[in-house]
């Protein structure tokens, strides 16, 4: 048919009295199976069952193609199961609305109306629905007719291989490929009958990249997330108390735009060395450690209060008579988790004698995973790529640079780990000077947020920018959901696109220290 000869195209779920019209279209979509085609008291089962997963696509009136689908419980099912056994028997009794996967009992299109995209249109419903549902994903056996030409020749992994590299044409696996659905494994003697497929198919799945697992807490993962960046302006301090006052005041300037993450740059409690500057510098920075504890308990306490996630930037802290410099994520259900700076600058390592820490983690919060990076550690993709793939949606970059040269650095690698690991990077510093704190004289920030660079997002990947040097907070709202279609749909994929048979990244675990 050609489109010009088109005046409706209508997809409605199947009625029972479509079953004489419907049994005309699969003879003639199965003319290599003519006894293929579902009885009318089959039909009638399926319908009664699932009516939502039965659809017909009718043209000018009539059927041009058809689905027909059950949910089942993906778990509970052998990894070698046969068209018969998914189905009961043909009887569809292993349906159940307590499953968790749609699984496609039937999918055609008629031959005069092949040509028109009518299955996109199809498998796309089914998509819908899935997430409707909120299933983990779709299955279903997949025929590949033209195997019989070549099985002489050629294992079923083998033809599968070079239909997938475009060197052998297969009409139904190159559609499902095209649809996003991936080959999982392969099934023999699935269809009986199927003499073109030499009774294997393959299994295809889609997942469901919105699915939830259910869950008995009345809380749910966010969706749209609120960043509250604070870009911390560096002056002098009374007291321990004057620090922390300032504290409260950006956190409840943040959460008063009922922002889930506040974000503190790195070393934001340096002001506190000037009382010990008639000390060495490594001696100075070690009794600033001593204030550590008190200021963790202090954004404890504040992240309830305000509700708020925190990421207390970091600090200096001594464990076992060494320096580190560390952080802590205080989260606003009173639980604390702590991070450490992997890699610590020739500067910090020369003039304090600080060490670099071993902790590499993503965080679970509320509003999903996160990672964090203290500074340079942003500057070693190595780390970020790790988090991403234990999940990280957002990366959070506390900074402390004092030159321009220093704060491109950081700015640009950020840039760089949220198109290459497919998240959002929040980068936060501190402004102003210190004239009375020897090695923290002066400060340059602007604090951002970075997304990939997509058609979901700024095409210059910058979500929102502080002005630069400035004292200010930076409020920035981000999707995760745009990040689930990325890694699906975008126009390019980096995580799924990595090359695994030539490269593998592996974190390696030390022993953990005594506290």
């Amino acid at each position: 048919m050609k489109p010009s000869e088109i005046e409706n195209i209508e997809l409605s779920y199947l009625q029972l009295e479509d079953y004489q019209e419907l049994k005309e279209a699969m003879i003639q979509a199965y003319k290599s199976m003519p006894e293929a085609y579902w009885r009318e008291s089959q039909i009638e089962s399926l319908i009664d069952k699932f009516p939502e997963g039965q659809v017909v696509i009718k043209i000018n009136g009539s059927i041009a193609g058809c689905a027909l689908a059950i949910i089942v419980n993906y778990d509970g099912i052998s990894d070698k199961h046969t068209y018969k056994e998914i189905t009961d028997n043909f009887t569809f009794r292993t349906h159940t609305y307590d499953g968790d996967v749609l699984y496609g009992i039937d999918v055609f299109i008629m031959p005069q109306f092949r040509g028109l995209r009518l299955g996109r249109r199809l498998y796309d419903y089914r998509k819908e629905l899935c997430e409707k549902l909120n299933l983990r994903g779709i299955a279903f056996g997949g025929r590949i007719p033209n195997y019989h030409k070549y099985s002489d020749k050629l294992s079923p992994k083998q033809y599968i291989d070079k239909v997938k590299r475009k060197e052998i044409h297969d009409p139904v696996l190159n559609f499902q490929i095209s649809n996003d659905f991936h080959p999982s494994k392969i099934l023999k003697s699935y269809l009986e009958g199927d003499e073109a497929s030499n009774e294997f198919a393959v299994l295809l799945e889609w997942d469901n990249i919105y699915y939830e697992k259910p869950s008995k807490k009345a809380a749910t993962k966010k969706k749209v997330v609120r960043l509250g960046l604070i870009q911390w302006q560096m002056r002098p301090y009374q007291s321990m108390e004057d620090l922390i006052q300032q504290i409260e005041y950006f956190i409840d300037a943040v959460a008063g735009y009922r922002s889930d993450f506040a974000l503190f740059p790195e070393f934001f409690n340096a002001p506190l060395m000037a009382e010990n500057n008639h000390l060495s510098e490594p001696d100075a920075i070690r009794e600033l450690a001593k204030h550590t504890d008190t200021l963790v308990q202090k954004f404890s306490e504040l992240s309830i209060a305000y509700n708020i996630n925190i990421i207390a930037g970091s600090m200096p802290e001594m464990i076992n008579n060494r320096l580190y410099n560390a952080g802590y994520l205080c989260r606003r259900d009173g639980t604390t988790e702590r991070y450490e700076k992997l890699h610590v600058t020739p500067d910090e390592a020369k003039v304090w004698g600080m060490e670099g820490g071993n902790i590499l983690k993503a965080f679970d919060t509320d509003c999903g995973k996160i990672g964090i990076l203290i500074c340079y550690d942003s500057e070693f993709p190595e780390l970020s790529r790790l988090l991403a793939d234990e999940g990280m949606d957002i990366l959070f970059v506390p900074f402390l640079t004092d030159t321009q040269n220093g704060y491109s650095r950081v700015r640009n690698c950020s840039q760089a780990r949220a198109i290459e690991n497919e998240c959002y990077v929040a980068i936060a510093g501190s402004v102003g000077n210190l004239p009375n704190v020897h090695n923290m004289d002066i400060q340059f920030a602007q604090s951002m947020v970075f997304t990939p660079c997509d058609f979901a997002f700024p095409t210059n990947g910058i979500k929102a920018e502080a002005t630069p040097n400035t004292e200010m907070i930076l409020i920035a709202d981000v999707d995760i959901d745009l990040l689930r279609e990325l890694h699906q749909h975008g126009s390019v994929r980096n995580l799924r696109d990595r090359r695994k048979d030539l490269f593998e990244l592996t974190k390696k675990i030390k022993p953990k220290r005594k506290m």
